[in-house]
This record gives structure tokens, sequence and C-alpha cells, in this order.
């Protein structure tokens, strides 16, 4: 960044996404201090303004994040199998990883989450402790890792740390001993959890720290209420990994004869600062009772398809918010899981049209960001928006590639919820500096060798 970050700079974006279902021409946006200070609609280009052709959009945020799962893609998707076996392959990579190998993996990775338009990524960090279940330390060491990943690839993190005391239930409803890989991401009991969670204190604007229950396999529904007491008190975000398979529900309703969803209502973990991730196999209660709370439900598509999990209810959600996530990051691609939560909803109900362009963005930034924690004081997002006051995040997209070609630019959104790929983003800012330019990241140019490098050594 030029200057002092108290100098003012301009920036003439020829199309602007402004919150609505089209764009807007003529967009002059000034940035002081790491925030937009001036948004203007059918303004000339100021004499000093960087003109920035294409669609210019808010940062995006990628709400659901597994970093180290990064280090699967290409190795799990053929063959057969279902989301269990491809659990033990995810374990054995769980293995491996220290806090040295960890710092190294997620910074590549949300370094090419950066390339792809995100400025903030959603942690869901269960990976804790040394093989065995010892802890370091520093009980927060493998957290201390991803806030400085997270630092140095330019991204701000909300680092979720997910309460993880079962190793799941059978199909009779009795809880499991953690074992083996497991034992990694246990804490003791909930209050255990609670103390380690509540010492955890990293350095540095870019990093909040918010709570998760993994789910009800991995929680008893005895101990969910400690967990949403923890968030409570902080008035932190709280997620949940929730109704991914069917095998989850029925184990559910044999152990509690409810619905996952209904565990966690009773337990007082369903609030407007909840997200349910996944939600793909929900009831018509379960439906009814995330409307009422108004919780947010984080859809993973490119995961949903490769794991075989089925397609959500998304249109019943509706007016619930919605948010992203790439998950296990067998891409890592925001525009894609736009387009693949309303091409999911086509498929299931054989109708086009449930979700445009504007309310697929809206998950993709303000929503996104709302659920992490990144609220402004009168409840909007502080990021995700181009507006005055919010953070300067923004993602440029030029209209002129190949898969963009011939774009109707009053229809830009529609053109890059539907046919763009991460590769068309040039260039994108987050709190006013650039991490990406003509598509290079600007603090780690060699992402791709990067990943290349600490993925071949973790399965040498």
């Amino acid at each position: 960044m030029t200057g002092r970050e108290t100098d003012v700079r301009r920036y003439w974006c020829e199309w602007a996404w402004l919150g609505g279902d089209a764009p807007v021409s003529g967009v002059l946006l000034e940035v002081a201090g790491g925030r937009f200070t001036s948004v203007s609609a059918d303004a000339d280009p100021a004499g000093d303004a960087e003109v920035l052709t294409g669609l210019t959009l808010p940062g995006l945020a990628n709400a659901h994040s597994h970093a180290f799962h990064r280090a699967l893609r290409g190795r799990t998707h053929a063959g057969g199998g279902s989301f269990w076996t491809w659990r033990e392959v995810m374990y054995r990579v769980a293995e491996r990883l220290d806090p040295d190998a960890y710092l190294r993996l997620a910074r590549a990775a949300y370094a090419e989450m950066a390339l792809a338009g995100v400025t903030c990524v959603g942690e869901f960090h269960y990976l804790h402790h040394a093989p065995g279940g010892a802890r370091y330390a520093d009980p927060n060491a493998m957290g201390h890792a991803l806030v400085e990943a997270a630092a140095q690839a330019g991204v701000r993190l909300t680092l979720l740390d997910v309460c993880y005391l079962s190793g799941g239930l059978n199909e009779h409803g009795s809880h499991l001993r953690l074992t083996g890989p497991q034992l990694r991401f246990g804490d003791a009991d909930v209050a255990g959890w609670a103390e380690r969670v509540a010492a955890f204190a990293p350095e540095g604007g870019h990093v909040r720290v918010g709570a998760a229950a993994h789910s009800v396999r991995a929680v008893p529904a005895e101990d969910l209420p400690g967990v949403a007491a923890f968030a409570d008190e902080r008035r932190a975000p709280l997620h949940v990994h929730v109704s991914e398979q069917p095998a989850e529900n029925a184990a559910c309703l044999a152990a509690y004869d409810r619905t996952p969803t209904r565990v966690l209502a009773d337990a007082g973990a369903l609030t407007e600062r909840t997200t349910l991730v996944h939600a793909t196999h929900l009831t018509d209660g379960d439906v009814a009772a995330v409307r009422d709370f108004g919780a947010t439900v984080c859809l993973c598509p490119t995961t949903e398809r490769d794991l075989a999990d089925g397609l959500p209810r998304t249109g019943d959600l509706v007016p619930a918010p919605l948010s992203l996530g790439t998950d296990q990051h067998a891409q890592s691609d925001l525009f894609a899981e736009a387009r693949g939560v309303e091409l999911h909803e086509r498929l299931r109900t054989h109708r086009r049209g449930t979700l445009g362009s504007g309310a697929l963005l809206r998950a993709a930034t303000a929503h996104g960001h709302r659920s992490l924690g990144w609220a402004a004081e009168d409840g909007g997002a502080d990021a995700g928006e181009l507006r005055a006051g919010a953070r300067a995040d923004l993602v440029n997209v030029p209209l002129e590639g190949v898969r963009l070609a011939g774009a109707d630019p009053a229809r830009a959104t529609d053109a890059v919820v539907f046919a763009a790929t991460a590769a068309d983003v040039r260039h994108v800012m987050a709190d006013g500096r650039w991490t990406v330019r003509g598509g290079v990241h600007t603090r780690l140019p060699d992402t791709a060798h990067d990943l290349d490098t600490v993925i071949k050594e973790l399965h040498s």
C-alpha cells in the first residue's frame, strides 16, 4: 500500500454491485484508514482515481473452511465409498500435521482463497492437540498457527474453536469414545474446552474468535448448553455441522427422539448468531425452527455433491440468511458455490430462479461476514458491502475474459455468478490493502509451489 493509511485513495468502477439485483455503472469509491469513506453512484472518474474496468464486488466471505482438508484435493473424489469412508482418509492427513506444517499448509490455502476473491474466512478448527491427544506446551498452538497463516495470506479470520467430545453416535443412539486420530480433536469436557478457548487471545485486528460444536454426534446433548452459554456470554458466533447425512439424523433420533436441529434448539444453541452448516436433511419442523430463530444456514455445494450428501431445502429456508463455504476445498471458488446453491435447488424442485444473482452474492458477501461475527453496530455487516463505513474490501472481475466475453455489462452480476470462476478474479483488496493484483498474490506470489511442496510432504 502506498502512502499513509489515512491518505484518501479513489477507485472508479466501470460497474459495481451495491447490493441489488443488478450492477450500477460509474461508481466512485473513496478509501481511507482501511474503510470506504464514500461510495458514489453515477459518478464521473476523478482525475486521481484508479479505473477498475469490469465488475467490482465486495470482498467474499468463505464461512466454512477446514484448512487441512486442502491436502486431500484430487486424492479422495474418485471411486466408491461414502462420507464415512472419506472421513477415514481425512483422519490420516490429520495425524501428520504439527503447528509448523499446519502454518505452511493453511497459509497457502488461505492465499489460494485470496486469489479467488476471499477477504475473510471462517475456520472450523478442531485439530487442537498433538497425536494421541497430548496438549502442546501452548494448548492453542495450532490455533495460533492458523492466525499467523491468515495474517501472512492477507485475509481476515474468524477462528471457530470446535468443541469435540465424542467419537460419534452409533445406530443405537449411544455416544462413542474418541479414538485414534480423533484424540487430537477433543478436550476432556466442556469446561476444559471453554478454559482453553478463554485463554486463547490472538493478536491482530484481522482475527476474531468464535465457538463451534462439531455436531450432535460429537457433543452430547447434555453438553451443548455449556457451549451455547460460552458463545452467548461473548456474543460470539456459534457454528455447528447439522444433518449432513441421513445416518446422523437416524442416530440422533435413536439417542434423543429428536432431530439434531431440535436438540440444538432445546439446548439454547439455536439463535440469530448460530450458523448451521450443510443442514442437508431437515424436516418441516427443522425448517420452521431455523426461520423462527433467525439462524443462518451455510451451504457448501461442492462438498455436498462430492460426498453424496444430498440436496438441501434451500427455497424452503428462505428468508433465513444463507452463507457459503468451501468446506473440504475440493475447489476454492465461491462463484461456483454460489451458483451451486441455485442449481442444486433447480434439481430438487424442477424449477428455475429460486435465488437470483443478488441473493447469491449476498450469501457470498454480507451474510457470510455477519455469520462470522464481522457485524457493524447497527446489526449490518462490517464488511461484504460497498458502502461508506464498511471495511474496504473489493474484488474486481474483468468481463473480457473467455468465460465472460460477450456478457451484457448491465447484467454483469448474472454473468459472474453463473459463468465466472475463481480464475477470473483480477484484483482483490482487504481492509484497504491490495492482496491480489493482476491475478497474482502480492505477498505470496508462489502459492501454487507452496501448496505443492507442503502437500507432497504430508503424503510422502
